[in-house]
């Protein structure tokens, strides 16, 4: 059995993203944290509903301009 492992460093808090695959594929966020699970994190959706979707799920949003300020 492998694993990704975890994508610590990978997402930061009140980055945006979007789910790259899954059921809910295209489904735009921003990245609040990892849960216990390091697997697992919580997103924030367009509607305001605070969701838990698997880290291999998300991608950054291609909206998100490296070194940008919002």
């Amino acid at each position: 059995m492998t694993s990704a492992g975890p994508a610590g460093g990978t997402f930061r808090e009140g980055e945006e993203v979007v789910l790259a695959t899954g059921t809910y594929q295209g489904t735009p966020g921003v990245f609040l944290r990892l849960k216990e699970d390091v697997n697992w994190a919580d997103i924030t959706e367009r509607n305001g509903v605070v969701r838990s979707h698997p880290v291999i799920w998300l991608a950054h949003s291609a909206s998100t301009i490296p070194g940008s300020v919002s």
